[in-house]
């Protein structure tokens, strides 16, 4: 009977220790955090790829670490091209693809105006982000000379053909030598429109204004 009553206990107290043990554990065991879905580059992908489900991929990542206008779906990217570079684990923003989205942080009215420069290697020089001056001048610099206009001061390069590839997707053509893409202002895009018919247009690197 003694027996019987002391291998009770030890599998009483051993049961005991086992639900602490498990207690313990589970105490210590972190909670799981919150993430949440966002998009990512699966490679390093070079400005102007058209986009393609196997070029991103979903990862979960911490709400706080997210910034503005990170996309989380693939149809949100998915046939569109890329205006920057991509390296590989990127998160990719509304900013980075060709489209209205590239107007992200341009004053109230802003607006996105194509324009095809007389040069077309010229481009080569300028990246978005870079603040020009768009130059328009009636002689052809041979035989013909003429006044120069600025037409627009420090508007910001938002896109160009050298750095972005193909755009017919959002510009409407497959021809894109020597077309950049600037942000301006009402005013500045009424003068800017039409500009490359009434003669050849230019582009002046400047700084930002002091």
């Amino acid at each position: 009977m003694g027996g019987l009553l002391n291998r009770n206990r030890r599998l009483a107290v051993a049961l005991l220790l086992c639900a602490a043990a498990s207690m313990t554990v589970h105490q210590l065991t972190p909670a799981p955090a919150d993430t949440a879905t966002a998009l990512s580059a699966a490679r390093d992908l070079p400005a102007g790829t058209a986009v393609t489900a196997s070029d991103l991929v979903p990862v979960r990542v911490p709400p706080g670490l997210l910034s503005e206008g990170v996309l989380s779906e693939q149809t949100e990217a998915e046939g569109k091209q890329l205006a920057t570079p991509l390296r590989k684990g990127q998160l990719v923003t509304d900013v980075q693809l060709l489209g209205p989205g590239l107007l992200t942080g341009t004053p109230p009215g802003s607006a996105a105006v194509p324009l095809r420069m007389a040069d077309a290697s010229s481009i080569q020089l300028v990246s978005p982000g870079q603040l020009v001056n768009i130059v328009l001048t009636s002689g052809n610099g041979f035989d013909r000379q003429g006044p120069s206009e600025v037409l627009a001061a420090g508007v910001p390069v938002l896109w160009t053909a050298a750095k972005g590839g193909q755009g017919g997707q959002w510009l409407g053509t497959a021809e894109t030598d020597g077309l950049i893409v600037v942000a301006a202002t009402a005013e500045q895009s009424a003068r800017l429109a039409g500009a490359s018919t009434q003669g050849k247009l230019f582009f002046v690197l400047v700084g930002p204004p002091s």
